[in-house]
């Protein structure tokens, strides 16, 4: 099974912003790994900074909102990505316009995401 980051149960503290960037950064790396013309894996430290910035300013509502809103695209990219992998582990290849919009549809919600912090 394909696992990108643990989710936290609904109680817990908002993320530190340390795991915050790390939940960001591993559905991007993952990404990397399937997406039809990429590079393979790639640092995206840069794009990461500025969430890593903003993060004490957002304060504990837009935290928490990003918490609720990371997960969900955690689980959501991790299923995409894993029906890709499993395709192709059983000799089948993956329709490439599905591929890509699975691509298209998971950088749109790392956008977001990283908009509820970064206002």
């Amino acid at each position: 099974m394909f696992h990108l980051a643990a989710q936290p149960a609904p109680e817990e503290r908002p993320l530190a912003y340390a795991e915050a960037v790390s939940r960001l950064a591993s559905v991007r790396h993952a990404l990397r790994l399937v997406e039809p013309f990429g590079a393979g894996p790639a640092s995206d430290m840069a794009e990461d900074e500025p969430v890593a910035s903003a993060w004490e300013s957002a304060g504990e509502t837009r935290q928490r909102l990003f918490d609720r809103r990371s997960a969900r695209m955690v689980a959501g990219a991790t299923a995409g990505i894993e029906a890709l992998l499993i395709e192709s582990r059983e000799g089948r290849e993956p329709h490439a316009a599905a591929s890509q919009a699975l691509v298209d549809q998971i950088r749109r919600e790392l956008e977001e995401v990283a908009g509820i912090v970064l206002g």
